[in-house]
């Protein structure tokens, strides 16, 4: 799956469009580097996504193309 629609199904971002203004502007990479809104997201990587000051970082734990709301959660995993 893609980097930016995954980030909109996993509910990090909650528009595709800002997910792929993220990567084109260089504020998100993966396993420490920067990578386009194409990127193919695969179970284990580790993400890093900067929103001004702050870094969110995440270990993805599933790919889905569809979820509920309330399971996005599941699909990845907050590291401190």
């Amino acid at each position: 799956m893609r980097l930016d629609k995954y980030l909109k199904v996993s509910r990090i971002i909650k528009r595709r469009t800002v997910a792929n203004e993220a990567c084109d502007a260089g504020r998100v990479s993966v396993n420490g580097r920067q990578v386009k809104a194409s990127y193919d997201v695969k179970v284990g990587d580790i993400l890093e996504i900067t929103f001004g000051t702050k870094t969110v970082k995440a270990e993805v734990l599933n790919v889905a193309e569809a979820i509920k709301k309330d399971d996005a959660a599941l699909l990845y995993r907050l590291i401190d």
